[in-house]
């Protein structure tokens, strides 16, 4: 297999893992909403979603990042001398690191709903649904700018993406507060 070959399986299955976590954190919004419901149809609802979290966990997500974390790493093992002395890559493993973690909480809170527990509000949810996003952004521009990128624009830029997001929830949670 050409390095290309495992670079484009690496970038295939990064997007595949993205976007399972952007979509399972949007369907523990809506069981988180489902609380709201009365019986019988705040079960019938929570069990459909929460089947299709297991599915989309176990069949999409986590197979994902399992064959991200290796196509990755055999990308640095076929190129170690480059990968391994490069400052950036470093700092886009402390964020891949960082992601994995954000994976497996995702993980506990799935557990959490399935046992009954709901710990989140929907719009707690909602703002960590938006760390995946800042992580793709810090992941993305690291790996394509490189050594050429000014960290301290970088660091800038990452937490202006944060603050611009933070800013778009409050405008989209008075818009919604409006049409109810």
């Amino acid at each position: 297999m050409t390095f290309d070959v495992i670079k484009s399986l690496h970038i295939i299955f990064v997007v595949s893992w993205f976007a399972g976590l952007f979509y399972m954190v949007r369907l523990f919004i809506y069981d988180c909403e489902a609380n709201d419901k009365s019986e019988p149809e705040k079960s019938i609802i929570q069990k459909q979603l929460q089947l299709m979290q297991n599915r989309l966990w176990w069949i999409i997500t986590t197979p994902a990042m399992i064959l991200t974390v290796i196509f990755g790493t055999w990308m640095i093992i076929l190129n170690s001398d480059y990968y391994l002395k490069s400052s950036w890559m470093h700092l886009k493993l402390g964020f891949v690191f960082l992601l994995i973690i954000y994976h497996f909480l995702c993980q506990k809170i799935m557990n959490n709903f399935k046992s009954g527990i709901y710990k989140w509000t929907t719009g707690k949810l909602r703002l960590w649904n938006e760390v995946a996003t800042l992580f793709l952004v810090a992941i993305v521009f690291i790996v394509v700018m490189k050594n050429t990128m000014n960290w301290i624009y970088g660091t800038i830029g990452f937490f202006g993406t944060g603050i611009l997001l933070m800013v778009g929830i409050k405008i989209y949670k008075t818009i919604r507060k409006k049409r109810n």
